[in-house]
């Protein structure tokens, strides 16, 4: 499972890039999502990596995730007794059988992103692109 949060904003964005955007449900910075490894959702993270950071989420970070940020409507959260199986469902990917809104609005990062900034990939040191398991540590400062 992949974890995907949108870091930019929209100025200056292609069309391209804003459909695939909105087909992965990212509309707002500091938006995340929970997606399967699949080569289609491959192919529109790498479309979109100059917008969002993404990596594989572990079991512990995705029930904090779920437990923080989940919603069932604009304000209701589910369930704490519903944890599991709800995590066990989107970990399926059946995330509409669990009730819950497909994504989790997230509050910016506690000390900032990485030293270089938004506009610079991982491997350079800024926060976008493909980040392997140290999404989990970004997520956790957002929550």
């Amino acid at each position: 499972m992949y974890a995907v949060i949108r870091i930019r904003g929209t100025a200056n964005i292609t069309k391209e890039i804003r459909d695939t955007m909105h087909m992965l449900r990212l509309n707002k910075p500091n938006h995340c999502i929970v997606i399967p490894e699949t080569d289609t959702n491959k192919g529109m993270l790498k479309r979109t990596k100059d917008y969002i950071t993404w990596g594989e989420i572990d079991q512990k970070t995705l029930e904090e995730l779920i437990a923080k940020r989940a919603k069932i409507s604009s304000t209701k959260k589910p369930d704490p007794k519903n944890l599991k199986t709800i995590t066990e469902q989107i970990k399926k990917g059946q995330i509409k059988e669990s009730n819950i809104k497909p994504v989790f609005q997230l509050s910016p990062p506690r000390k900032g992103f990485e030293r270089k900034g938004t506009k610079k990939t991982f491997n350079q040191g800024g926060a976008l692109g493909y980040r392997k398991d140290k999404i989990n540590a970004l997520i956790l400062r957002m929550l």
